[in-house]
């Protein structure tokens, strides 16, 4: 996937719009304002007054707003677009700024569902803009410590995430059917993506609501993912267990040939392996600082970076494949999840070229992939 590129430094920064000015719009707020790699020079979102507070909250009177984040863009000269909408907004907000020619860096999930995700992933092809995902979970200088870890246990039989807290949110995630795996499980499903370097086959889920879950679905789930070359990938996890919580990265343990490793999401991993430690290979960014760091970079240099569309779907479509084994009572592949969503696309893309792309794809799995995996998953 090639895209253009922008120029910029720290004397010239990338000039960017947010759209959304949610919680998590304020935070990427506060995460642009302390970077000097880019410059805000606007907030949108569809309640004007929530752009206005957010602006004003963050020492930013005089900082444009707007209820159309493309529209903004344009008026104040914006070069790219983050967007930190709700799931449902994602797919009309960045393929708007994707045809409008802004790059796009987007809040995890890509899209509500696999289908998006790909209408989207097409929109980035036709336009030649950039798209990028930020799962902020990548950039934790532990995790990648942790993968180093895992190259030197040769091969590997089982990684497995634990992942119990106790949760009341409030609002719609206690009304949600799925609420553990459509809202927070893709972080640790895309963590073990990075760390095995390998995409999921199939996946086998059973979900559940213990009878004393404030919430309305099933707030605890455990899934068995089989991986490419046979490693399984246990997640088991719980929104609504009181007392000793993991972190919010959950606990992990990686069985391998030569030993083990062990990470309990908060400090440094342990490895008990009769192997050579090695030095540790730790990231240079981290969170969605670090997301934001990489998305500049990839538009200076066009490097196609770790979370471009592409390389991202994969994370939604376990979440959405975890889901249906759930619902169905069986293993699902991961291939049947691509080939609905792929055609659920075609069925319902109104945009003449986007449908063309699609149309084009002999197999989704291989364009996701790309020629070549990304160098830096």
């Amino acid at each position: 996937m090639s895209f253009r590129t922008i120029s910029s430094s720290s004397a010239d920064p990338l000039r960017v719009v947010i759209a959304g000015a949610g919680s998590m719009g304020r935070a990427w707020l506060a995460t642009v304002a302390d970077s000097p790699e880019v410059t805000l020079t606007g907030i949108a979102d569809l309640d004007v007054a929530l752009a206005r507070a957010s602006a004003d909250g963050a020492g930013l009177p005089d900082l444009p707003v707007g209820t159309d984040a493309v529209a903004l863009a344009r008026q104040t000269g914006a070069q790219a677009l983050i967007n930190v909408t709700i799931p449902e907004a994602h797919h009309p907000v960045t393929t708007a700024a994707l045809f409008a020619g802004l790059p796009v860096l987007g809040e995890k999930p890509v899209a509500e569902n696999v289908s998006r995700a790909l209408s989207m992933a097409a929109a980035a092809e036709v336009t030649g803009e950039l798209f990028m995902v930020s799962q902020s979970r990548r950039w934790n200088p532990q995790l990648a410590v942790l993968r180093g870890m895992t190259e030197r246990l040769g091969a590997i039989g089982t990684v497995s995430t634990a992942f119990f807290r106790s949760e009341r949110f409030g609002g719609f995630r206690d009304l949600m059917a799925y609420p553990l795996l459509v809202d927070m499980a893709i972080h640790a499903f895309d963590s073990a993506r990075f760390l095995l370097r390998a995409e999921p086959v199939t996946a086998y889920c059973q979900s559940y609501n213990p009878p004393w879950s404030w919430f309305a679905g099933d707030a605890n789930a455990t899934v068995v993912f089989e991986m490419e070359g046979g490693t399984r990938y246990v997640y088991n996890g719980s929104w609504c267990s009181p007392g000793d919580i993991t972190s919010w990265n959950g606990t992990w343990r990686v069985s391998g040939e030569k030993g083990t490793a062990l990470w309990d999401g908060d400090h440094e991993p342990v490895l008990d392996a009769e192997v050579e430690a090695g030095e540790p290979a730790g990231s240079p960014y981290s969170g969605i600082a670090g997301a934001l760091q990489v998305f500049v970079r990839a538009l200076r240099t066009g490097e196609v970076p770790s979370g471009e569309v592409h390389e991202n779907v994969m994370s939604l479509a376990m979440v959405e494949a975890a889901v249906r084994s759930a619902t169905s009572g069986r293993p699902e592949r991961l291939d049947d999840v691509l080939e609905r969503a792929h055609a659920q696309a075609l069925r319902e893309e109104t945009q003449v070229d986007v449908r063309n792309a699609l149309a084009g794809w002999s197999s989704v799995r291989d364009v996701l992939a790309g020629p070549e995996r990304v160098e830096t998953r």
